[in-house]
């Protein structure tokens, strides 16, 4: 299932990956968290589209809202351990995350970096000031990850079987997909 809205990005070491967690890289719990490293459930090949994609992105950063630390579902703790568990699977796997970044609001809190905000994107660029949000790509299975993307001037592609109103540049199965795609645009660029 492909669907699109404008044409593939030629992304290279110059572009940044933006990943949601849940529903991207994770299983998404059905109306719960993951609040330990046993409840983290890898989606199928999504371990070897990360090591692929380290070869199209110069940076890939994860950028993931988790109120359930905020709702004292799991402590910070809890998610910093299943954010180490994430990082340390994906290194040994030939991959790399530049960032993890979460915000643990509550939905109803103001000022929330929660996304739709840009705020957490903005903090990537803190981070790492090279970041143009031009030469960014949001990969998210709901239409707050797109809105985001959106918001923040970045080619965004909704992944799964959520419709969103909120219509994205691209619309994929999964992060396999996407890669699989990124990957030959790139092989194809030299």
């Amino acid at each position: 299932m492909m669907t699109k809205n404008a044409s593939w990005p030629a992304a290279g070491k110059d572009w940044t990956l933006f990943l949601d967690r849940d529903g991207v890289i994770n299983e998404r719990p059905p109306g719960d968290y993951v609040r330990n490293i046993e409840g983290f459930k890898w989606l199928p090949g999504v371990l070897d589209a990360l090591a692929r994609l380290v070869n199209v992105f110069g940076r890939i950063i994860v950028i993931t809202n988790q109120q359930g630390v905020g709702l004292g579902l799991m402590s910070q703790d809890q998610l910093d351990l299943v954010h180490q568990y994430m990082n340390d699977t994906i290194i040994k796997s030939g991959g790399k995350l530049d960032a993890v970044i979460c915000c643990t609001m509550l939905r109803h809190e103001m000022n929330n970096c929660r996304k739709p905000s840009i705020r957490m994107a903005l903090q990537a660029k803190e981070m790492f000031p090279e970041i143009d949000f031009g030469k960014s790509v949001m990969v998210g299975d709901t239409e707050s990850d797109i809105l985001f993307g959106k918001n923040a001037g970045m080619i965004t592609v909704l992944v799964g079987n959520e419709d969103s109103s909120i219509v994205p540049d691209f619309k994929l199965n999964s992060l396999v997909e996407f890669t699989d795609i990124m990957t030959k645009s790139s092989e194809q660029q030299l």
